[in-house]
């Protein structure tokens, strides 16, 4: 008969209590926290953010500078000589202006929310599916779609175009809002299939016993339980279509009715590149939007990736 012998135990040494080793771990976390916390870091990470803010504090002091004086001089002459107007701004978003960008924005909106949502939606269930039914060939397929990743967008452009063209979809919102689904939902379905591996069985046993059906389990049990990933993944998705202008361009065209406001800034710097005070004030209206959606849900975004950048 053999015996296990005890644990080895770890004695401290003599002339030692335990709230002197307390103590001690306590004097090397301070000190590792003031090295990694130095004036010197300190000073670098405020010049990195100084000088990655003035873009966009100079584009910002254009957009209230009156058209003659943005031609004439730079952003920079205000500290001398301050003059600032909200003509641009009523501009771009009058009603009945030949200048307004307001029906830009208007299709911005209008193409961002559905190709949000739809991606999401198909994406969950499909995410489900890989994770907790089993059919055949499912790693296959999860596989093939994760792979999709890859695919670079600029080799699908054309053959999309001309499919679109043939059904008579092209230059419509209906090809930008399946495009912007069909590039998302390889991402989609990649994170909130690893978050949803990463939530116990047990869970899932427990409500299949009780009589709930995937259906059940899917709404009632799944979704609550999503939202880090939801919002991480919408978040991702409402910045890249609502800053995209590619998609935009190739599937929707130049249009009042259908381009976003990517498409109208983009001519501004092309044909009409004089007109500096739309473009500015255009801009700064374009940020303002996604640095809201990204401020209102930031406490999800980090979350929600880490919880499905890895296996579980």
């Amino acid at each position: 008969m053999t015996t296990t012998p005890p644990p080895p135990q770890v004695v401290a040494p003599a002339g030692s209590d335990a709230g002197t080793v307390r103590g001690d771990v306590g004097a090397t976390l301070r000190a590792t926290k003031k090295r990694l916390t130095s004036p010197w870091a300190t000073f670098a990470a405020v010049v990195l953010a100084v000088i990655w803010t003035i873009p966009t504090f100079g584009l910002l002091v254009t957009s209230f500078r009156p058209a003659a004086d943005i031609n004439a001089t730079g952003w920079w002459t205000v500290l001398t000589n301050p003059n600032f107007t909200l003509e641009n701004y009523q501009t771009v978003m009058a009603v009945d202006s030949s200048q307004s960008l307001l029906p830009f924005i208007i299709n911005s909106v209008v193409i961002t929310i559905p190709s949000v949502v739809l991606p999401i939606f198909l994406a969950t269930l499909a995410a489900y599916s890989f994770a907790w039914m089993r059919f055949p060939g499912r790693d296959a397929l999860f596989v093939a779609v994760f792979a999709l990743q890859v695919v670079p967008i600029q080799v699908t452009l054309i053959p999309l175009l001309t499919l679109y063209a043939d059904i008579g979809v092209a230059g419509t919102f209906w090809a930008v809002w399946i495009s912007h689904t069909m590039f998302g939902l390889p991402l989609a379905v990649f994170l909130l299939h690893n978050f949803m591996r990463e939530i116990p069985g047990e869970l899932i046993e427990a409500a299949r016993v009780d009589g709930a059906a995937h259906v059940t389990v899917f709404f009632r049990l799944m979704l609550p339980l999503l939202k880090p990933a939801l919002a991480a993944f919408g978040i991702y998705q409402f910045l890249w279509v609502w800053n995209d202008l590619l998609v935009a361009l190739t599937f929707a065209g130049s249009s009042n009715t259908v381009a976003p406001m990517t498409v109208a800034l983009f001519n501004l710097t092309g044909t009409r590149g004089s007109q500096w005070f739309l473009l500015s004030a255009g801009a700064f209206v374009s940020i303002i939007v996604p640095a809201l959606v990204f401020l209102s849900l930031q406490r999800y975004f980090v979350r929600g990736l880490l919880a499905g950048s890895v296996k579980g």
